[in-house]
Parts: structure tokens; sequence; C-alpha cells
């Protein structure tokens, strides 16, 4: 048995292959041609879009911190002409811009764990096989992807339930979306087992401990994914602003940025040395505020994306 061990001995996962008797190392299968092609064809493929997302942003901060002249005349290339930070003084010595970003922020954050808090309290009992009625639930819930009410009904639903010129305007009439639903209930039903759960019961342990004590901790990656996807929806959004707010001091920080673009266009009556310098300051700030308004999710992305890759391709692998 020995000696059997000694001429056979156990592999291990992730160890490098041994060398063979007479001291070479094993042969390495060789791809074929068509394998090669393949791969140079996928990172040819990457590159350009790498390049086609990256070149874009170089080219707004570059501008961003150049001359007006130099950025209206098309100078600017990926590198700075004539550094200056005449653009972000501009843009934060305006109190609007100042209020829209808290305005952003509150929005972005209590939006999100409402989001999240609701998005769990469905998808959890769906996942649930003994919960009665779930594919009828499902069906409709996955109906109001498909099929949405259109802007007036959902205009005149926020008007008559009073949120119209309300922050909760913003936060409650999106607070679930279907697809972080969708997601949260394929996760559930291939991460939590049932086993898990009877021997939750078998402990005594309710439903709602349960889920706090046991599936959301083991459903961090989820939870990273789906506030990582109503974070940036909500700071995106300006549309919902536009339609249901009125008071100047709600406005998020997208719509304060549309409007302070619009108003430093030209104006007519100006004579034309105040209408090219305004247009020129105009061009400055539009790429110093798309700076401003893309740094916040720049800066929250490095902490969830540990659990990005993960939480991404959940329900597509099992075992």
């Amino acid at each position: 048995m020995t000696s059997t061990l000694e001429e056979h001995p156990p592999k291990t996962r992730g160890a490098r292959p041994a060398k063979t008797r007479d001291g070479r190392k094993p042969t390495r299968i060789k791809e074929s041609s068509i394998d090669r092609w393949f791969m140079a064809g996928v990172y040819i493929l990457l590159t350009t879009f790498l390049l086609a997302v990256l070149l874009p942003l170089i080219y707004i901060v570059a501008s961003s911190f150049s001359d007006p002249l130099a950025v209206s005349s098309g100078q600017v290339t990926f590198w700075p002409i004539d550094f200056t930070l005449e653009g972000y003084v501009r843009a934060l010595s305006d109190n609007s811009i100042l209020s829209g970003f808290g305005n952003s922020l509150f929005y972005t954050i209590v939006g999100t764990a409402i989001s999240l808090a609701l998005t769990v309290a469905i998808a959890y009992p769906l996942s649930r096989s003994d919960f009665w009625g779930r594919r009828g639930i499902t069906v409709f819930v996955v109906f109001t992807m498909l099929f949405a009410g259109g802007i007036i009904p959902t205009y005149l639903v926020v008007q008559n339930l009073g949120l119209l010129d309300t922050r909760w305007a913003l936060i409650l009439p999106q607070a679930i979306g279907v697809w972080q639903v969708i997601i949260a209930v394929a996760f559930f039903r291939t991460s939590i087992p049932d086993e898990l759960y009877e021997a939750a019961q078998l402990d005594g342990a309710s439903d709602m401990r349960f889920l706090l004590k046991v599936v959301l901790p083991l459903s961090k990656p989820l939870l990273a994914v789906i506030a990582l996807m109503y974070a940036i929806s909500q700071w995106n959004s300006y549309f919902d602003a536009l339609l249901y707010l009125r008071d100047p001091g709600l406005y998020p920080l997208q719509l304060v940025l549309r409007n302070v673009l619009i108003l430093n266009q030209a104006a007519p009556g100006l004579d034309a040395a105040a209408a090219l310098e305004r247009q020129q300051l105009a061009d400055l700030m539009k790429y110093s505020l798309i700076v401003i308004s893309t740094v916040p999710v720049m800066l929250v992305y490095p902490f969830v994306a540990r659990f990005f890759n993960k939480g991404i391709l959940i329900g597509a692998v099992k075992g």
C-alpha cells in the first residue's frame, strides 16, 4: 500500500504539474491557429472598447483644466493647455451647485437604503418554495417591467399622493427596480439552501431573525451590486426632478447642472465680445461640471468592486 502511494502521489488542486521520471517537464498542449486568432480578436475588441470609453474621459478632464479660449477653439486633445482652475472655481462658487450636490447626496443615500430594503423584502419571500402565491406575484412583478403606466398616469398618482414638490417624489415612485428584484430572487434561490432554513427552524429562529442573522450576512455580494445599481441610477436621475419639483432648493445636482449650462449660453442683446466670453465660459464649465458630477461615483466604486465581480455572476454558476 505504501509503495503504491509513493508511485502515485495524490494530486492537489492548484499545484504545479510534476516533472516526469526522466526529469523533463510535461509537454504543454499546443494551441491551434484558430484559438490564437480568436484570442487575438478578443484582445483587439476589448482594447477598442477600452479606448472608446477612456479617451473621451481623458479629453473631458483635460478640457476642464484648460484655458476657456483653448477649449472653445478646439485646441485641447488629451492634455490641458494653459492650465487653470477657473472652471472649478466658477462652478463651486455657485450656491445652487453646492445645494444640488447636497440634495443629490440625500436622494442617493436615502433612496438607495429604501430601495435596498424594499427589494430584499419582496425578493426573499418570492425565493421561498413554500411561499403560497409566489408564481402569480412574480408574474405581476415582471409584467410591470414590460408594460409601464406612462408619464401622465404616474404624474397623476404622485400628485394624488401629495408628493409633488417634495423630496419623496424622487425616492418612492422609483423605489423598486424589477430587474434588481429578479437578480435578488435568483441569488436567494441558488445561494441560500433549504437545509439552512430548516436548521434555523429547529433552533427556534423566526423568519425575520433568519433573514437578518443568516440571509443578509451571506448576501453581501448581492447587496453591494444592487446598492451600486440603485445609487448610480439615483445619482444620475434628473427627469423625475424636472417633472415633480418646482422648488429650486430641492433640485438634484444633475438638474442644477442643466440649468447652469443653459443660463450660461450666449443670450440675445449682448455685444460680440461679451457673447464670445460667455460662450467660452459655458464650454469650460460644461467639462468642469461633468467631472464634478462624476467624481463621487468613481470614489464609491472601488469599495464595492470586490463584491461586484462575484455579484454580477449571480445565478450564472451553480455548484
